[in-house]
């Protein structure tokens, strides 16, 4: 006679029968772009704030969602001072330069520190997420914070992301951080829809290229994890100096070297997600 089949206990028999739950798209909003570094100093924040600009340049409607609790950058960069409205129940993201925006430095002074665990940072990442009336978005970029801790994982594992942009330098030391967080976003199931070479170089004026922090390493970085490189932003000084007055280059002046870069880059993701 077949032997009969072990009978399974409540807990296995719970166990197989969860379901794995289904990520939430933000509300109001189309497609969701991380723009992530896991290292921090290599521009990511000046390269969020700048796509979604120029996202706005060639007829998208766009967010910036600043998910860097503890640095963020965008009020500065934005020259943003106001703090959003709220009914009560919901916050109504600030809108700057026909861009719809939002980070943890519109509620809190410049200089205070965020003094937080990660449970009050996760909570603070579903605020934004799902408490914010975000309106008709084609695209929401997400300014992450380095690393890979809980930001990222809540991103990835509750929130729907449909792609992730790795900024990095060409230096080494960049790199082997920009490395674990292309692992992490594999395992975690998120679509690398490309790595960018930030800071590549400087341009004299007689047009000799100076390599300061290095060549190449991001390409061989991309080639050896098969992602796609999507290019390279050399260093100049008129995109500090735009960032630190309010107003980033994108807007400033959209015929600018760099200007055009990143124009360049928001065609690629409009046409990419068929918009």
């Amino acid at each position: 006679m077949p032997k009969e089949k072990p009978e399974l206990s409540d807990a296995m028999r719970a166990k197989l029968s969860r379901k794995t739950p289904e990520k939430n798209p933000i509300n109001g909003t189309k497609f969701t772009i991380a723009i992530s570094s896991a290292k921090g100093g290599v521009g990511k924040s000046t390269f969020a704030t700048n796509l979604a600009l120029a996202l706005k340049n060639v007829g998208c409607k766009v967010g910036l969602l600043d998910a860097d609790i503890y640095g963020p950058s965008v009020p500065k960069m934005l020259g943003v001072n106001e703090k959003p409205k709220s009914d009560g129940q919901k916050l109504e993201p600030v809108n700057k330069y026909d861009i719809q925006c939002m980070s943890i430095g519109f509620l809190a002074d410049q200089q205070t520190p965020m003094i937080w665990r990660g449970p009050m940072v996760t909570s603070a990442i579903k605020t934004f997420t799902q408490k914010v009336n975000w309106k008709d978005l084609d695209f929401i970029i997400v300014d992450m914070p380095p690393g890979t801790g809980d930001t990222q994982l809540t991103f990835s594992q509750e929130i729907k992301i449909d792609g992730a942009i790795i900024v990095s330098t060409p230096q080494e030391v960049a790199l082997m951080d920009v490395k674990r967080g292309i692992k992490m976003f594999d395992k975690l199931g998120v679509k690398i829809l490309g790595l960018v070479d930030n800071m590549s170089f400087f341009t004299d004026d007689s047009g000799k290229k100076y390599y300061i922090f290095g060549n190449g390493g991001v390409l061989k970085t991309a080639e050896e994890f098969n992602k796609e490189f999507l290019g390279e932003i050399p260093i100049n000084p008129d995109v500090g100096k735009s960032g630190d007055r309010g107003k980033p280059i994108v807007e400033q002046n959209p015929e600018h070297q760099i200007s055009k870069i990143y124009i360049d880059f928001a065609k690629k993701i409009k046409k990419d997600f068929k918009l």
